[in-house]
């Protein structure tokens, strides 16, 4: 089965805690804070392994997280950096961020790597808090939580050339003859439900490969038939093939045929339309299909150029492949990212300073609670040890610097009113 597109959930490792701990040496009286810090948890990688060719593993599993550091321990020894977890991905899978479809990596490679979800830091331990004032700290933090993502992997098929038209216009036959691959040819409309990759040679030993892709009808672009599932895979192409039915057997006219593609090519990505575009006019060894072709081709501006072959007997292929070759020569990629997203780096991994939200927001539930949400605040009451009263002072120390206690008088918050962070619940004391 050829998977394309999945939906996975990614949680990098949280860091580990640090410890409260103090030296216990024979002859040294007064032995300071010795508590290490936490090692940082795994971030979530995926890698390129040219090996695999679907996204077929994501459908059996769906959810990945990875380690969390080790905790710091006494003697200063600080604790161990967890391993990441390297998940494996075929070349030309595109990651992107399901809350706000933003593409995260572009993976196309072999070795090529990413970082999805990074790890949490270590928690640090009380040697970390040891001032003049307060030498000897009962105090510590515990590890940053890991980064948790909803992530929608897509793959778009590596092919320099795409092979597009209506069902049954011998896209399939064209693929097989020019090359080893073995799509299934039937007589029926689409035969071909998922892409056909083959590598194709020409006869001045020039190679590329050739995708065939499922038959697209009209409304492809807007979900209908087939089109709308395997239309990303034409994205990564640098040119695209448009296969005719010359013969017109279906009662089809072939200038309408081609239109109605070029109309849903357009429609599904304007940057399609950029790609140059060879006109195969095919099935030529049928009746009528001479007579249709020079029809066809008054209907076309003067001077497009119309490759006459015949796939199924060979005829016209070898000046066709030639072109082709040609082409691709002086054609460069057309990268998926935005040209405001580009990067200088060679590789097509993208990494965009990533906003962390607002530290705050206050808001009132519906029994009169007031609510504490924000990314600042909920990672500082993660990493808080509230078994120690020094950590709970400097919590509330923080909360009072970030502004959080003025804030919440403005809203209207009086003695004894209820606070809500995450799950927990406490009193507001004025």
């Amino acid at each position: 089965m050829f998977v394309d597109h999945v939906k996975v959930y990614v949680r990098g490792g949280d860091g580990g805690d640090g410890m409260v701990a103090f030296r216990r040496e024979k002859y040294v009286p007064n032995g300071g804070p010795a508590g290490g810090d936490g090692g940082k948890g795994a971030n979530v990688v995926f890698e390129v392994d040219e090996g695999l060719r679907t996204l077929m593993d994501f459908r059996y599993k769906r959810i990945f997280k990875a380690d969390r550091g080790t905790h710091g321990m006494s003697k200063n020894q600080h604790g161990a950096k967890a391993v990441d977890l390297v998940i494996p991905v075929p070349p030309g899978t595109v990651v992107k961020d399901e809350e706000t479809g933003e593409t995260i990596a572009d993976l196309v490679e072999h070795g090529q790597t990413a970082i999805i979800a990074r790890g949490g830091r270590g928690g640090r331990g009380n040697s970390r808090f040891a001032t003049p004032q307060n030498p000897a700290p009962e105090l510590s933090e515990k590890g940053e939580p890991g980064m948790e993502r909803q992530i929608i992997l897509e793959l778009k098929v590596l092919a320099d050339v795409g092979l597009v038209g209506f069902p049954s216009v011998g896209k399939s036959t064209l693929l097989s003859v020019v090359s080893a691959a073995k799509p299934k040819i039937a007589a029926y409309h689409f035969t071909t439900i998922v892409p056909n990759l083959g590598m194709v040679e020409t006869e001045d030993q020039r190679s590329f490969v050739m995708a065939d892709l499922p038959g697209l009808i009209e409304g492809a672009s807007e979900g209908v038939g087939l089109g709308h599932q395997f239309l990303r895979h034409i994205e990564r192409t640098r040119v695209i093939v448009h296969v005719i039915d010359m013969s017109g057997m279906e009662g089809r006219v072939p200038y309408e045929d081609y239109v109605t593609i070029n109309e849903e090519l357009k429609q599904y990505n304007m940057r399609l339309t950029e790609r140059p575009q060879l006109i195969v006019a095919n099935k030529m060894d049928m009746p009528d299909a001479e007579e249709n072709l020079k029809e066809f081709q008054a209907k076309l501006p003067e001077g497009t150029k119309v490759f006459p072959i015949s796939a199924i007997s060979r005829q016209g292929l070898s000046n066709l492949l030639f072109e082709i070759a040609d082409l691709l020569e002086v054609t460069p990629e057309f990268p998926l990212i935005d040209e405001e997203e580009e990067t200088e780096s060679e590789n097509t991994v993208l990494y965009k300073h990533e906003a962390q939200g607002d530290e705050f927001t206050i808001t009132r539930a519906d029994d009169g609670a007031y609510i504490l949400s924000g990314y600042a605040i909920e990672r500082l009451f993660k990493m808080t040890d509230f078994s120690r009263e020094d950590s709970i002072r400097r919590f509330a120390r923080q909360m009072r610097g970030m502004g959080i206690d003025d804030a919440l008088r403005e809203k209207g918050v009086e003695h004894g009113d209820t606070i809500r962070l995450l799950e927990f619940e406490f009193e507001f004391v004025d």
